[in-house]
């Protein structure tokens, strides 16, 4: 009997202890008010974002709150699911940290003995574990799991012994750890390529560097920075092959303040070209499920990803010929300007994109990269300048009301030669996820379900670790 799978209920697999399945605290019980600048972070729906790691910007509560709050306390080797909003996602605590479930939340703490709650994870994760979650759901207003405890108590699992249950998880979590290191890779790159940015576009380091070796005055705004970038040439850890293609001043202007001598003030519709989107008719089949990618704002990347590779949606060449959609190149950058406004992506391969969107190109042969930090350097202002009267727009006269300091054009093109290597990395390591994700989830529902042996699975993810 040990070696065999059973069928079995989750409450037959949760820990003894009183609130082993649990819900959060009535919303009377943790209103805004109890909310500290730090102390025992609270999860919420949005910090469960399809990983098992809880991501995201979190609310915090008193230690002494906490301890009032019992059963609603979450540890290590717990599940969370939402039960309203987010329903059907899973997370789990991978650490040994507490923390407290909000209102829309529940848990399950697993009898180790019976339950690896890894394996549990990716059974929810599965199309089977969450066909299972949403049996009892509603959604009609906020969508809503009915009497959250009870479905979860009641939902019925073919469960392999505990020995098979650790390496179907470790093996699944094999990719999983290889996909988050992918993660952590792109955003320590991304970040070098975002600091060197700021260094020659917006901190104006190297001409901070040339003033101090030419003994120019600095002004006093740039004064901090002076200081930094003093002990950075007496250091030598400047780079001054790059400052020679800096000026050696800066002058002041009404609209920025102070510049590099030489530079201009330009709008920013002058440095880029705007290409607009379009969308298909959607009931035309005949335009869709095609092999052209199609963006929308559902598919822009982190910021640390940089890149779109995919699409959630795709065209036909039919759909592209019937529309005002127009194919953006590789390169092109992407800003959302419609409903969520300022989302970003550089296009990693030719796709399309819908009308709530903007292509830009760099005007003029200034090249991709900078284009792209350019944007989003200045996201926050289009944010802030754009029209509507229910929700902001970003509108082709937004761009003309942002002023951007600007150079040569040969700059933008060093810029864009020195961060090539990095971004080249993010969209391998990002091409490399894709694959690695579409692997997991196949691998997930026939190992949950039996359908294919652990050996197997072993091998085919050795190999595509390797």
């Amino acid at each position: 009997m040990e070696n065999e799978w059973i069928i079995t209920k989750i409450d037959d697999l949760k820990a003894d202890s009183k609130g082993s399945i649990a819900i959060g605290p009535f919303g009377s019980r943790m209103k805004s008010d109890c909310y500290v600048d730090s102390g025992i972070p609270v999860i919420r729906g949005t910090n469960i974002t399809g990983g098992p790691n809880f991501e995201g910007e979190f609310v915090y509560i008193t230690e002494e709150k906490a301890d009032t709050l019992g059963s609603s306390n979450v540890y290590q080797d717990d599940l969370i699911f939402p039960h309203r909003g987010a329903i059907g996602e899973v997370g789990i605590l991978l650490y040994d940290k507490r923390f407290v479930l909000s209102s829309s939340l529940m848990k399950i703490t697993c009898d180790p003995q019976k339950a690896f709650p890894k394996y549990l994870y990716y059974f929810f994760k599965s199309h089977i574990g969450k066909h299972e979650l949403l049996k009892n759901a509603s959604q009609v207003g906020t969508p809503g799991i009915g009497q959250p405890l009870t479905s979860l108590r009641n939902i019925e699992l073919n469960l392999p012994p505990l020995s098979e249950q650790k390496t179907i998880a470790h093996t699944l979590g094999s990719l999983d750890n290889k996909i988050e290191l992918n993660r952590q890779m792109n955003a320590t790159l991304e970040g070098m390529a975002q600091a060197l940015f700021k260094s020659w576009f917006v901190d104006f380091d190297p001409v901070i560097d040339n003033a101090l070796a030419a003994g120019n005055p600095i002004p006093e705004a740039f004064a901090a920075r002076a200081e930094t970038r003093r002990k950075a040439l007496a250091h030598g850890s400047a780079n001054r092959e790059v400052a020679k293609q800096f000026p050696a001043a800066f002058q002041f202007t009404e609209e920025m303040g102070w510049i590099p001598e030489g530079w201009e003030i330009s709008q920013l519709h002058t440095l880029i070209d705007l290409i607009g989107g379009g969308t298909p008719k959607t009931s035309v089949d005949e335009y869709w499920n095609g092999s052209i990618p199609w963006f929308s704002v559902v598919d822009a990347p982190n910021n640390s990803d940089v890149f779109v590779i995919d699409t959630d949606k795709k065209i036909t060449e039919l759909g592209l010929e019937q529309s005002s959609t127009k194919i953006l190149r590789e390169g092109s950058t992407i800003i959302s300007a419609r409903g969520t406004v300022g989302k970003c992506a550089l296009v990693g391969k030719e796709m399309a994109m819908n009308q709530s969107c903007y292509g830009i190109h760099g005007a003029n042969g200034i090249a991709d990269i900078y284009t792209y930090y350019t944007i989003r350097q200045f996201v926050s202002d289009l944010q802030h300048r754009g029209h509507g009267s229910v929700f902001n727009t970003i509108t082709r006269d937004t761009f003309q009301s942002i002023y951007v300091p600007f150079g040569k054009v040969e700059l933008t093109r060093k810029f864009d030669q020195d961060v090539n290597p990095l971004l080249k990395r993010i969209r391998f390591n990002l091409c490399h996820n894709t694959e690695l994700t579409n692997l997991r989830d196949t691998l997930l529902p026939k190992l949950i379900s039996g359908e294919i042996r652990i050996p197997e699975a072993e091998k085919i993810t050795e190999e595509a670790l390797a």
